[in-house]
C-alpha cells in the first residue's frame, strides 16, 4: 500500500449530506439544520459532541453549499492575529466560514475578537468542541451562536462506514473481507476517525498482495495494542488517559491517578479540563462518604482558573492523590439516576395537594397545602408525611453506602422513618 496517499479517513471525507453519516437527528430528512443548510440561511453556531462524530466535515460541507471561502483555525495553534488576519480576508471577499476546532481553548480576549465580525455577519463561525460549551464560550459569544449537539455514532453508523472502507479498498485492487466487527466497534466508541484508523492500521499491518486480507477481532485487538496510540495520539489518549485517571482515582490508587496526571500534563492537556472532571468525579463517586471531596474539588477548579500553570500542577496532584485516598460511594448517583428513570416512567404524576403551594385565597380553598406539617414546629425537627406522588409513596431511591459517614446517614434516616427507611 502506498503511504503517500492520506489517512483513509481524509480519503473517506464526505462532501455532500447525501453521504454525511450519523447525526440524523441534525441533518437527517426534514430535520432543522438540514434544512438551513439546504436553505443557505445558516447562523454561526458550534457543535458539541465527542471526536470523530462529524464536526469538520459537517462544516466543510456547510462551507460548500454556501460557496464562500473556507478557513479552519486550531484554537490550540491560533491566536488573535490569526483571527484578524482571517476577518480581513472575509471583508475583502464579502463572507466567509471560519471553523475554529477545539474553540473551548481560545481564552477570553480571543474569543472576544470574533464577536464584532460574528455580530456583523461578515464571517459565519462554526466552532467545534468536546467540552460544554456553557462553560468554555464566553457569554456573549455564546448568545451569538446555536449549539448543536452531536452524538457518537450508532452501530448502523459504523457498519455503513466500514462498507463504505472495504469499497474504496475494493476500488483500489484490495480485497478486504471483514468477518468480525466486535472489536472494531467497541474500541472506536462511536469515533468515526478512530474505526478507520483502526481499519487502516489492520490493512497496512496483515495485508498481502494477491491475498484476501480476513479482518477479525483477534487481527483488530493486536494491532491496537501495537501501534493505535502512536499512530492516532489526537483524538484517542485525551479519552483513554482520562479515562485511566478517573478509575484510579475511583480504584483508589494515588499512585496510579498521578502518573496518569503527570501524563496529561506532560501531553498538554487542558488544566481546567482535568480539574472540571475532578469536580464531577467527588460527586459521583465519592459523594456523602466523604463531602469534603466536593469542596476541595471545586476549589481545585477555581484556583486553575486564578493560578494557571506550572504552578497548578501542584493542585492538581493534591486534590488527585485525596480523591483517591477517600472513601467511595456512588449511592447519590444511583439516586437520581434511579428517580430520573421513575419520572420518565411515570410521567407527570401530580404533586399531593399538602405539598403544593397556597399563595391565593381559591388554592386554599381547593386544599393546597392543607395538612402540610411544618417540620420545625416538631420535636427534633421531623414529623412523618409523605413526599412523594400517591404511586409511588414508599419508593426508595437513595440507598446510602456502606461507609463510616453514610452509616450514620442510614441510622438517622432509620431512626426518623423507621420501616419506611429500613435498608
Amino acid at each position: 500500500m502506498s503511504t503517500t496517499l492520506p489517512p483513509l479517513a481524509e480519503l473517506l471525507r464526505p462532501t455532500s449530506l447525501d453521504k454525511y453519516i450519523g447525526q440524523k437527528h441534525l441533518v437527517g430528512n426534514g430535520a432543522i439544520l438540514r434544512k438551513m443548510i439546504e436553505g443557505g440561511n445558516i447562523p454561526s453556531m458550534i457543535f458539541w459532541g465527542p471526536p470523530g462524530v462529524g464536526k469538520t466535515t459537517l462544516a466543510m460541507i456547510i462551507s460548500r453549499q454556501l460557496d464562500v471561502p473556507f478557513y479552519t483555525l486550531s484554537a490550540v495553534s491560533s491566536g488573535v492575529k490569526d483571527v484578524r488576519d482571517v476577518i480581513d480576508k472575509a471583508r475583502v471577499s464579502g463572507h466567509c466560514v471560519l471553523f475554529i476546532d477545539e474553540i473551548h481553548r481560545f481564552n477570553k480576549s480571543q474569543q472576544d475578537s470574533l464577536l464584532a465580525a460574528v455580530e456583523k455577519g461578515i464571517i459565519t463561525l462554526i466552532g467545534a468542541t468536546t467540552e460544554n460549551p456553557s462553560f468554555e464560550v464566553i457569554t456573549p459569544l455564546l448568545s451569538r451562536c446555536q449549539v448543536y449537539v452531536l452524538k457518537a455514532l450508532e452501530l448502523n453508523d459504523l457498519k455503513t462506514l466500514t462498507q463504505y472502507a472495504v469499497d474504496w479498498y475494493s476500488k483500489n485492487d484490495f480485497s478486504i473481507v471483514v468477518d468480525e466487527f466486535e472489536a472494531m466497534f467497541q474500541i472506536s466508541g462511536g469515533d468515526a476517525r478512530k474505526l478507520l484508523n483502526i481499519l487502516e492500521l489492520s490493512v497496512i499491518s496483515a495485508y498481502q498482495e494477491g491475498k484476501t486480507l480476513h479482518i477479525d477481532n483477534a487481527l483488530v485487538q493486536h494491532v491496537i495494542q501495537n501501534k493505535l496510540a502512536i499512530y492516532d495520539k489526537g483524538g484517542e489518549q485525551h479519552y483513554d488517559i482520562i479515562s485511566a485517571f478517573i478509575k484510579s482515582m475511583r480504584g483508589s490508587d494515588p499512585n496510579g491517578a498521578v502518573y496518569w496526571l503527570a501524563r496529561m500534563i506532560e501531553g498538554g492537556e487542558d488544566p481546567k479540563f482535568i480539574a472540571r472532571r475532578m469536580v464531577i468525579f467527588s460527586s459521583e463517586d465519592i459523594g456523602n462518604a466523604n463531602p469534603n471531596a466536593l469542596l476541595l474539588a471545586n476549589a481545585c477548579f477555581q484556583a486553575i482558573a486564578n493560578i494557571g500553570m506550572p504552578e497548578g500542577r501542584i493542585i492538581l496532584s493534591q486534590t488527585a492523590v485525596y480523591l483517591a485516598s477517600s472513601p467511595k460511594s456512588n449511592a447519590s448517583y444511583m439516586a437520581i439516576a434511579a428517580a430520573m428513570e421513575k419520572a420518565h416512567e411515570s410521567g407527570n404524576l401530580p404533586v399531593p395537594l399538602h405539598l403544593r403551594n397556597a399563595p391565593t385565597k381559591l388554592m386554599k380553598d381547593l386544599g393546597y397545602g392543607k395538612e402540610y406539617k411544618y417540620a420545625h414546629e416538631y420535636e427534633g425537627n421531623f414529623t412523618n408525611q409523605e413526599f412523594l406522588p400517591d404511586n409511588l409513596s414508599g419508593t426508595k431511591f437513595y440507598n446510602p453506602g456502606n461507609n463510616s459517614r453514610e452509616n450514620d446517614i442510614r441510622q438517622r434516616l432509620k431512626h426518623w422513618w423507621g420501616e419506611k427507611y429500613d435498608y
